[in-house]
């Protein structure tokens, strides 16, 4: 059980558990500065709310550039799965609203500051939609060109925002960064690993079992974030993820990954919904960045296949508007924030600056 936990939840190395309390959400958007990061002064910073098709109530933080056009291009940023706002999302969305860029770094339905019950859920549909939601809101603000609008999924949520793409075709371009196909990892496990229909029908099971135990506790049970302390035997990518989230450098108080995770059901519904069964009709461009030593370089070599037809390994590469850019010497988590300098800003200005003009 322990085993089919920690692909249950997708992508961390989960131990033990502890029980949602099913708070009543209310939506209490915080004052302060809580980010993770230092505040620019080159730009303006708010708290803003939107919904999407699913009466959902999202936050957001909103960041203007102080100097500018009157009307801007637009990106909408979210990720890691498991992650919030105050974290990489929030990050990538400073430095592109420094590069002359609104930017909207918003938490996913059921997590952080964002609505809906009970809290911890995924969705690939609902999940999706929260960017689709994004670029409902940037449409209609008075300062966003409404026809220059992209969007950035960081990890789990690059997922998302291909998925997003193959269904809108008002986000005129998109960046998968350091991605995971979390449906891929939930049917295969990591590395196809767990890819037996014997396996699957194993985790089906004790999701269902879950689910019974839930209902009659009227409680969700947690899967758990990431393990601390960290045992010594955990794999490198364990630790890389700890370093990250368990540490004063990636630290947050509302984040899933930095405390109890997600709920051990909250990613039952990506078993069968593939994310990226429709990413080769995607006509707009997509940008898919990653390290070229993270364990995950695979999903974003996977999408690359899916939207072009061409197998890739370990290299970047180009074909039509579509690209796979891959980081010499990075980890997954070195795409999360600046320590490691690797985060390629000036590739990312660049392409939105060609793309949405």
């Amino acid at each position: 059980m322990k085993s089919f936990i920690s692909l249950a939840v997708a992508f961390l190395m989960l131990f033990g558990c502890k029980t949602d309390t099913n708070e009543m959400n209310r939506l209490t958007l915080t004052n302060e500065w809580d980010k993770t990061f230092p505040k620019s002064e080159l730009i303006n910073h708010s708290k803003v709310t939107f919904h999407n098709r699913y009466g959902i109530e999202l936050v957001a933080d909103m960041y203007v550039p102080k100097e500018g056009e009157a009307k801007f291009a637009a990106i909408a940023v979210s990720g890691p799965f498991g992650a919030v706002k105050e974290q990489s999302s929030g990050l990538y969305a400073q430095h592109m609203a420094e590069r002359g860029f609104i930017t909207l770094a918003f938490d996913p339905s059921y997590t952080g500051e964002s609505g809906g019950e009970p809290r911890r859920m995924a969705s690939p549909d609902i999940n999706t939609e929260d960017f689709l939601a994004a670029v409902d809101f940037l449409s209609t603000h008075d300062r966003v060109d409404s026809q220059r609008i992209g969007i950035i999924g960081i990890c789990g949520f690059g997922g998302m925002a291909v998925n997003a793409a193959a269904l809108d075709p008002r986000i005129k371009a998109t960046v998968a960064s350091t991605m995971y196909d979390m449906s891929k990892v939930n049917v295969e496990g990591y590395f196809a690993g767990e890819d037996t229909p014997t396996q699957r029908m194993e985790k089906r099971k004790a999701l269902a079992a879950q689910r019974t135990d839930d209902y009659k506790s009227g409680s969700y049970k947690r899967a758990g974030g990431v393990i601390d302390p960290l045992p010594e035997d955990a794999p490198w990518f364990v630790k890389d993820y700890h370093s990250y989230y368990k540490t004063s450098r990636g630290y947050h108080k509302r984040s899933g990954n930095s405390n109890d995770g997600w709920n051990v059901i909250g990613c039952q519904s990506f078993m069968n919904q593939p994310l990226l069964a429709w990413a080769h009709e995607i006509e707009n461009p997509v940008l898919l960045i990653h390290g070229e030593k993270a364990h995950s370089r695979y999903f974003s070599e996977y999408a690359f296949e899916k939207m072009t037809g061409k197998q890739i390994k370990g290299v970047s590469a180009k074909e039509g508007n579509k690209e796979l850019l891959i980081i010499p010497g990075a980890s997954h988590v070195d795409l999360y924030d600046d320590v490691a300098g690797v985060i390629p800003y000036d590739k990312l200005e660049s392409f939105f600056n060609e793309y949405l003009k």
